[in-house]
């Protein structure tokens, strides 16, 4: 079995895989455009990657003292291993990681919608994506089903639940934990088959 430092290298190479739209806009996506390498296409845009900046687990503090719960172990070393923009992974978006000297910026991107994080959180979600392309539905760490290694469901939940009716509605669960959902990527990225 893989250790969890060869287990994320091996996620994040999926990013390239499947990422349909590598590329940054100043304008449209200026996390990305932190990323960007390389000369500008005809469009102005630059292509982005991944990049692998460790950072001290410390960081994760401030963030800790805001949620209900603490991240899975294997995402948690994620965060502290690696810096990314958005990035469509087919079933689900994975939020940016964004650049800086701490995680400040990694912890705006989960509650970017009031509205969610304040239905989300008290129902015993931690939401760290999105739908895949233009769905907006939440992909978040089921709490509530935390396992003693800190793993936990991975689950979708429908927005407009939340948002029209004020009801948290879990519509799929994408993976058993989120070690799991890595590893599904990642067998989908190497199959080679087409975006669904």
């Amino acid at each position: 079995m893989k250790d969890q430092a060869a287990l994320l290298q091996e996620f994040v190479s999926c990013f390239e895989k499947l990422g349909d739209e590598m590329s940054a806009s100043r304008d449209l996506d200026p996390i990305a455009w932190e990323f960007a390498r390389g000369e500008t296409d005809d469009l102005g845009r630059k292509q982005w990657r991944p990049a692998r900046i460790t950072t001290e687990r410390s960081y994760l503090d401030p963030i800790y003292a805001k949620l209900p719960s603490r991240f899975p172990a294997l995402f948690e070393h994620l965060v502290l291993s690696y810096r990314w923009a958005d990035v469509d992974l087919n079933t689900y978006t994975l939020l940016a990681n964004p650049l800086g000297h701490d995680l400040s910026r990694l912890f705006g991107r989960l509650p970017d919608d009031p509205y969610l994080w304040e239905a989300l959180i008290p129902a015993g979600y931690i939401r760290f994506a999105k739908g895949p392309d233009l769905d907006y539905d939440p992909v978040c760490f089921d709490i509530r089903s935390q396992r003693k290694n800190g793993d936990c469901r991975v689950v979708k939940i429908d927005h407009e639940e939340i948002l029209c009716n004020s009801r948290v509605k879990v519509v799929a669960e994408l993976a058993p934990g989120f070690e799991e959902l890595v590893r599904q990527t990642i067998e989908f990225a190497n199959s080679g088959r087409l975006r669904l």
